[in-house]
Parts: structure tokens; sequence; C-alpha cells
């Protein structure tokens, strides 16, 4: 097998020691301030700010450098109401059936149920299919790697880059998604992972009073 592998020089930026724990420190002060918001105002996000986030969630690390995502960007006010139809009848049969009483509890103090206006309200839904299969020009097919976890580092990337930017998100994942295929035409071979709701948060917005864990109880130093 034939190498196609040619190296370039790393661009990377070397800090004093005492200059990364300021950026570390910075980052995080920054990050922990970003919530799930549930209620948007009907403001617009400027189409730039999203596109360059959307650049930045494509410089995620990912297998064979497959690039395995999509991101549909919806601002089209009926393609949002049937998206929040559709995710409704999905939300309304898990909370009325398919939850355990443990889920349902477990969900209890974040005041959320089946009714998802934030859907029509915000002002883009990013809709991030995961793609199981590239192809090329001609038509071949090709297998992709580490789906899952390449998407996932970019949905990060993409939810930390608009918070960045000063835009409110929230993830949403009803189950089953498939609809999304259809109402967004996307084809059958590609798996909607998430809809990441993005736009300006009400004037009023509330959120839920929550903790996060400390650093001992999420991280092991040996």
């Amino acid at each position: 097998m034939t190498s196609n592998y040619q190296p370039i020089p790393l661009d990377y930026q070397e800090y004093d020691p005492e200059v990364m724990q300021r950026r570390a420190l910075e980052y995080y002060q920054s990050i922990k301030k970003r919530r799930s918001v549930r209620d948007f105002s009907g403001r617009k996000v400027p189409s730039g700010v999203i596109e360059n986030a959307l650049l930045a969630a494509g410089t995620a690390p990912n297998g064979a450098n497959m690039q395995p995502w999509h991101f549909v960007v919806v601002e089209n006010a009926e393609l949002k109401s049937r998206i929040r139809q559709a995710a409704e009848a999905e939300e309304r049969e898990f909370y009325q059936q398919r939850a355990s009483e443990e889920w349902l509890d477990a969900l209890a103090p974040l005041g959320t149920d089946a009714e998802k206006p934030f859907l029509e309200q915000a002002s883009h839904l990013i809709v991030i299919f995961l793609k199981k299969f590239s192809y090329d020009a001609d038509g071949s097919k090709h297998k992709n790697y580490y789906t899952s976890e390449s998407v996932g580092i970019a949905t990060g990337f993409l939810i930390g880059a608009l918070h960045h930017a000063g835009v409110a998100t929230l993830t949403h994942t009803p189950s089953p998604m498939k609809f999304l295929n259809e109402v967004l035409n996307r084809p059958s071979d590609e798996r909607a992972y998430m809809i990441l709701v993005a736009g300006y948060p009400e004037q009023d917005c509330m959120v839920p009073a929550i903790t996060k864990k400390p650093l001992d109880e999420i991280a092991t130093f040996y």
C-alpha cells in the first residue's frame, strides 16, 4: 500500500507557565457560566457567528480525518414548526409511556416536560447528523471510523465556540430522531445526533439551580 502521508510544520504557540495557568483559568471561568437555556427571545443571531462556530466545530479531531458530521442550520419558521411538532410527539410518548419513574424523578429538578417551544423561538436550530459512510465524487462508499466519538467532540467544540461568541445554547435529543432525516431531506444512512438550539436568551430567562461536581470527584491524578 502506497503512503499519501505529507506532513507540514506544526503551527503551535507556546506560552510561559504563568500565562498557561491564566489562560486555563480564564477559560474555565467563562465556560462554567454556560447554561442550558429553554427560554429564547426571537432576536436573530448574525449568520456569520453561526458560520464561524461551525468552522470551529469542523476542526475537531476525528477518526482518520473522515470528518463524519453534517450540520443543518435551520432558520426557516415553517421548518422549525415542523421539527417542533414532530419532536413534541416523541416527547409526549417518552414522558407518558417510555420513561421510567427513576428517569422522571431525575428530570424533575430541571423543570422539563413534553412542550418544546424553544424549537420555534430560538434564532437557529443546528441539527447535527452523524455520517456512518463517506462517498467519493464517483459514488464510491467508504466507512467512517469512531463516528460517535468524533461527532461528540465536534459538538463540544461547537457549543464552546457559540458560548465564546455570546450565543446561548440547549442540547435537545428527542428519541427517536429519524423524523429529522425526512424533514431536512438527509440521506437515510445519516443518523440525527442532536438538535443544538442556539440564540439569545429571553430577557428574564431563569435556569435551574444546579451544582457541578468538584475536581476530586471527576478526576484522579497519579
